[in-house]
């Protein structure tokens, strides 16, 4: 019984530190975008992407003019939000066996790993000139598609469960719709006659999902905090 009980407490314990490690994510890319934007004369969050911020010279980027005072502040966001988005999973899954668990944490990786990549190789024409510019577009595939993959994966794994399909439904829905927005950025400009949206619209539709998804994520977990019961009573080891 004891045994029981301290299980409970460390569940609930691990899915308040995962509430807590989602939301600050958001919090710390949200306001570190917001003040490294305030200090770039003339940045546009429509026509900007998001890694001019990051980029610590002075030059033109295509027809974009870079001039980011703050962009130490960006880049440290950068890293300081992926490690916290794997550190959530890993808390929430601890004790916990639900379905696709292992893959959703290898997910969180992958996005944690992608944001470290672009803080530590930006987005300039002095990168691209040493041939690291391949480095820094993986490092954005592995961060958006990392991240709106751990949605995906959460999502199903709710529905697999039968913990909660409202949940499932959503949390998949966020993921496609971040999906979604990086797709656009590449097909509005070499597919769609005319540009529907400016590129910096579809980055954000992409990466807003992400921290639409950890906020949404850290309520919900928060708002459960007092339950003792894991993600998934039932589990299936072909799924883990």
């Amino acid at each position: 019984m004891r045994t029981t009980q301290s299980d409970g407490h460390v569940a609930a314990r691990s899915t308040v530190t995962a509430a807590i490690c989602w939301l600050l994510a958001a919090v710390v890319y949200l306001l570190a975008e917001a003040v490294a934007a305030t200090a770039f004369p003339d940045y546009s969050y429509a026509a900007n992407y998001i890694s001019d911020l990051g980029v610590p010279d002075v030059e033109m980027l295509g027809n974009r003019h870079i001039d980011s005072p703050l962009h130490v502040i960006i880049n440290i966001a950068f890293i300081v939000h992926g490690i916290l988005f794997a550190i959530a999973a890993l808390c929430l899954t601890r004790g916990r066996r639900f379905p696709l668990r292992r893959t959703f944490v290898a997910l969180t990786f992958v996005h944690a790993l992608g944001m470290v990549l672009i803080a530590m190789v930006n987005g300039g024409q002095h990168n691209y000139s040493l041939g690291l510019a391949w480095v820094h577009l993986l490092g954005a595939f592995f961060a958006f598609f990392g991240g709106h993959l751990s949605a995906i994966c959460i999502g199903i794994s709710l529905l697999l469960s039968r913990r909660s399909r409202i949940g499932g439904l959503v949390s998949i829905g966020i993921g496609l719709i971040g999906i979604l927005g990086i797709v656009m950025l590449q097909a509005d400009v070499r597919v769609v006659p005319g540009t529907l949206l400016p590129d910096g619209v579809w980055e954000r539709i992409g990466m807003y999902a992400i921290v639409a998804w950890e906020v949404t994520a850290g309520i919900v977990l928060l708002s459960l905090r007092h339950s003792q019961r894991p993600l998934s009573q039932s589990h299936s080891p072909a799924l883990d």
